[in-house]
């Protein structure tokens, strides 16, 4: 989970990234870490992840990063050490592009995921971009598409990032139309889908 030149990472930073380790998130979900972005804090790690479709041949349902951002000295901005920064993609039905309360509801998918999985924070922050394409011409047969990007970052209140990892998950699954998991239900998942090694 920790890339290599971080070995001399502080403690702090390495408990919080033990706390994502293998975290369990829903079957759907396939996460790949990444390069983390490099001049916005002294320590980082980033993660990809898509909800895939029902088939191996369909495409994604929704894709997006989770990235953990840490600064020993603090960052005013950040009211803290860490930032959680976010990004989750999804292509949605035409029909929702004229909904005029898109954006609303989906920024309470994303203070309702933070709120199930408990993952207490301070100083969120967001935006939800749609983005209508239509075609023309010799592409005038393909329907129109709905593309929706929901960005949030947060301080976490502690350095167990579990809750945030599983909220973003969440996030992602409820983008990609998936339905909630019961209450008191927990998705089981194959080994090879935890988080990190």
């Amino acid at each position: 989970m920790i890339s290599a030149g971080e070995a001399d990472a502080p403690t702090e930073f390495r408990h919080a990234l033990e706390s994502i380790k293998g975290r369990a998130l829903r079957p759907e979900v396939r996460l790949e870490e990444v390069p983390a972005p490099r001049r916005v804090a002294p320590f980082s790690v980033a993660l990809t992840g898509e909800v895939a479709g029902a088939t191996s041949e369909d495409p994604e349902l929704a894709t997006g990063r989770f990235i953990v951002l840490y600064d020993p000295a603090g960052q005013e901005a950040w009211h803290g050490r860490f930032r959680v920064v976010t990004l989750v993609r999804a292509t949605l039905e035409p029909e929702m592009a004229s909904d005029p309360l898109l954006a609303q509801v989906a920024w309470t998918w994303v203070t309702e995921a933070m709120a199930q999985a408990g993952a207490a924070s301070q100083a969120d922050g967001g935006t939800v971009t749609r983005v209508l394409s239509q075609s023309f011409g010799a592409l005038a047969d393909r329907a129109n598409d709905v593309e929706l990007e929901i960005r949030a970052s947060w301080t976490p209140a502690t350095t167990d990032l579990g809750p945030h990892l599983e909220a973003w998950s969440t996030l992602l699954c409820t983008a990609a139309g998936l339905p909630p998991l019961p209450d008191g239900v927990t998705a089981l998942r194959p080994r090879r889908n935890t988080v990190g090694p």
